[in-house]
């Protein structure tokens, strides 16, 4: 059986929000079978719970934002694509801010945790979400699509007018059954350039960015003394979002993700129209590892 899994202990990590430059700590807890990812804000007055669920996502501007009640989580995109790399199902999230930290800028950090916590098993058959026909959404010349496939395979491309960007891939492509999302993809960083700095931190964002957690560009280089994790990382980092931002659907998919220029917005405008049409997806189990398609058990192998 492709089991559900959750941590084994409990672990904390402290650091700063990328938007709101605040320190922040959060807790990440076992949780038990079909709880999904919930994220819970300790730091009110009466704690608030917000899971994850695509029809919650409020502010898609630079990072993807759970809201209810009054009360919101923002910047999750980037833990999401870790726990979508790890196969876990079952998760709290307790935080102090309203934005998770953001660590580097990539997944590594959140991968690091999760793996140090220890992956532990549950008692229950992991339920998938298949696509079952194809659901596109398009904005000018931006374009996302999940078409239906027995694994999970992600291509994505960008578009940036600028030199340093121009010399790296600009199409990143990924199957679950055949690359490691640890190797290939969680290191990739988020990254900005100086002359958006102003703008958005007059708009109260990216006020804790760093060349310490971000891929930091002028109007011609990296600005960053170590240079670039991959030769592909723009790209790379796109996908890692996409990753994160389709876990937010609660299931891990069994869909083949295709896009062009596609963001936080976008991504979820595609899960949104998915679940809005009954016809287009099913969940499925697998109570038996050998029943499922091969590429889908070896997109989770047995936990350590």
């Amino acid at each position: 059986m492709l089991k559900q899994r959750t941590l084994k202990t409990q672990i904390r990590a402290t650091g700063v929000g990328l938007h709101s430059g605040s320190k922040v700590t959060i807790v990440l807890r076992p949780a038990a079978v079909d709880t999904g990812i919930v994220f819970r804000r300790v730091d009110l007055a009466e704690p608030v719970d917000l899971r994850a669920d695509p029809l919650l996502v409020g502010d898609t501007r630079l990072a993807s934002c759970l809201e209810s009640g009054g009360a919101k989580i923002a910047t999750i995109e980037h833990l999401m694509s870790a726990l979508a790399g790890l196969g876990i199902d079952n998760l709290y999230i307790d935080v102090d801010a309203a934005e998770l930290p953001i660590l580097d800028g990539s997944a590594a950090p959140f991968v690091f945790l999760l793996k140090s916590a220890g992956i532990e098993e549950q008692k229950a058959p992991k339920r998938f979400l298949r696509v079952r026909k194809t659901v596109e959404v398009k904005e000018g010349d931006k374009w996302a699509r999940l078409d239906p496939y027995d694994g999970f395979r992600l291509d994505f491309s960008i578009a940036f007018n600028h030199p340093a960007v121009a010399q790296t891939g600009a199409r990143v492509s990924i199957d679950f059954a055949e690359n490691s999302y640890e190797r290939e993809v969680a290191r990739a960083r988020t990254f900005g350039f100086t002359q958006d700095v102003e703008f958005m931190r007059d708009q109260g964002l990216a006020l804790g960015g760093s060349l310490e957690n971000a891929i930091v560009l002028d109007e011609y280089r990296v600005l960053n003394a170590d240079g670039l994790r991959f030769a592909d990382e723009f790209a790379k980092h796109k996908l890692l979002d996409a990753i994160g931002d389709l876990y937010i659907v609660g299931r891990p998919l069994l869909a083949a993700f295709s896009a062009h220029k596609s963001g936080h917005a976008l991504n979820n405008q595609l899960l949104r129209a998915l679940l809005a049409d009954e016809t287009a997806w099913e969940i499925v189990t697998f109570e038996r590892a050998d029943q499922a398609p091969s590429a889908v058990a070896r997109l989770y192998p047995q936990a350590a």
